[in-house]
């Protein structure tokens, strides 16, 4: 399955492979650039989804990674308190530039530098997640408790 993959998701499945987990990535017919989308094509709860959201630290300009629960929305000053981390918007162009693909499917995992990951712990309600694979069209599923040593990040209650 994974030759059949567009580059991006592809990158993502060899990054997986590589790193030891056998998530497969699938390429959908839907969109699933939006949580709602993604639930939508997989037919799962929008919770479920394991959206990935680049912020630029406003210190030290690096990308911040934020895994949230499709449903949540992310409090920025949450995240500040528990880590020190000022986060602010994170562009187009500087998501596709520093972490390697395009906003509404940027993947947990193979991005062109390490970035510092924060996880929601509402994921952890769930048996399995969802997650995007490089592509807007493009997932894997996994459990939340993979997300940890997947993506080396902590979990943090930053829901608003």
């Amino acid at each position: 399955m994974a030759s059949k993959l567009s580059d991006s998701a592809k990158r993502v499945q060899d990054f997986l492979l590589a790193k030891g987990f056998s998530f497969e990535v699938k390429e959908l017919p839907g969109l699933t650039r939006t949580a709602q989308q993604a639930a939508d094509s997989v037919g799962c709860a929008v919770a479920q989804i394991a959206k990935s959201l680049v912020f630029r630290e406003m210190k030290t300009n690096l990308p911040i990674l934020v895994i949230a629960s499709g449903s949540n929305r992310v409090d920025l000053a949450k995240i500040e308190k528990e880590t020190g981390l000022k986060l602010g918007k994170a562009d187009g162009n500087y998501v596709k530039e520093r972490v390697g693909y395009a906003i509404g499917g940027v993947p947990p995992v193979g991005h062109n530098e390490p970035l510092e990951t924060i996880l929601d712990p509402d994921l952890k309600k769930y048996e399995v997640v969802w997650a995007a694979a490089g592509t807007p069209f493009a997932v894997f599923q996994l459990k939340p408790a993979d997300l940890e040593p997947l993506t080396n990040g902590r979990w943090i209650d930053l829901s608003e």
